[in-house]
């Protein structure tokens, strides 16, 4: 009984991050016409930008060659609209604050202040961080597995989800990646990288959960138990970058496959007697807790931390317990595995 006020929690938290509110900012009168006059004279009040003559495919309207941006800023793909964007949103806000008002959205985000280029520079460090965080954790688990806990004499590991563990890993670093990289620049190529990488980490830990929960072992049956969602989330990814990226619809499918492995891991927290259930039980609560946090949705503090920043710091901490729990069922399995050998 006790997760049912949890299931019901994610279920609100579900219809509220399904639910999209149109931008304030980009439809306010003043920043369109800031807009409209930078993007013909090439300045937004005393600031004026070099390259405001150029096509966003980089070729020149008019202009000599070096009046191009250097080639560490092209990457980012910040073109006279961009920056014109960018510089009058900074402007209208800090008319908005003048006047006491609170920061509104513009083109569906809120109005961050880059650092070197980097657009959200405080989530991509936190993203960094999870980066690091789940390197460590794959690492740690890499020397438990292979270079303190006895092996079979084939030299390979008694923990029968070894290898399961080393494919999450390789997808959570991979998903932290492109969450850095989507943060530091939001275009199309890195859009779509960041959330199908999101989307593969989601389908795959949906698949460990039900392998390990249910203790799938034999190789037939867990195909059998793969397939059908490995085959689920290629064509998720697939429609999202060759078809549509429709954003929705992406929520509900990611939503979906989050609360059921939430549900999972619960459920067998709940009904199981490992010795680390606490640890599962504490990841659970937390990522429920971080979860909420981010449905706040409140403007970034200083134009650097929003409520994605607080969810990205959070799970931080949730990763080092969550690889600590890891590393104890492997553990748990070899010491039980040993016992029946013996």
């Amino acid at each position: 009984m006790a997760l049912f006020p949890s299931f019901v929690v994610l279920v609100v938290l579900c219809s509220f991050l399904l639910s999209v509110d149109a931008s304030d900012g980009d439809t306010d009168l003043i920043y369109k016409g800031c807009v409209e006059q930078c993007e013909k004279s090439g300045c937004v009040g005393d600031r004026c930008f070099q390259h405001y003559k150029f096509s966003s495919d980089g070729k020149p309207i008019d202009g000599p060659w070096y009046m191009h941006e250097p080639l560490y800023l092209e990457w980012k793909q910040w073109d006279c609209r961009t920056d014109c964007r960018y510089h009058c949103m900074l402007a209208r806000e800090e008319e908005r604050t003048k006047l006491g008002e609170t920061p509104v959205k513009y083109h569906g985000k809120w109005p961050f202040r880059r650092i070197y280029g980097i657009q959200e520079p405080v989530a991509v460090a936190l993203s960094a961080l999870n980066l690091a965080m789940q390197f460590h954790g794959w690492v740690s688990f890499f020397i438990l597995v292979y270079y303190k806990l006895p092996l079979r004499p084939d030299k390979k590991a008694y923990y029968e989800y070894t290898g399961l563990w080393h494919i999450y890993g390789i997808l959570s670093m991979n998903a932290w990646l492109w969450s850095a990289v989507f943060h530091s620049r939001a275009v199309d190529l890195t859009e779509k990288l960041n959330y199908s990488s999101a989307v593969a980490l989601l389908g795959f830990s949906l698949i460990l959960a039900i392998l390990r929960a249910f203790n799938v072992r034999d190789e037939a049956t867990r195909v059998m138990v793969s397939a059908p969602l490995v085959a689920f989330v290629t064509t998720h990814i697939m429609y999202l970058n060759f078809y549509e990226l429709n954003y929705g619809l992406n929520m509900k499918v990611s939503m979906l496959m989050a609360v059921v492995q939430l549900l999972i891991w619960a459920i067998w927290a709940g009904v199981s007697s490992h010795p680390a259930r606490w640890k599962l039980w504490t990841v659970v609560v937390g990522g429920v807790v971080a979860m909420i946090l981010e449905t706040y949705d409140f403007p970034p503090y200083m134009g650097y931390v929003d409520a994605h920043a607080v969810w990205n710091a959070a799970n931080i901490p949730l990763t080092f317990l969550w690889w600590s729990y890891i590393r104890d069922d492997a553990e748990f399995r070899t010491s039980a595995l040993l016992k029946k050998v013996k």
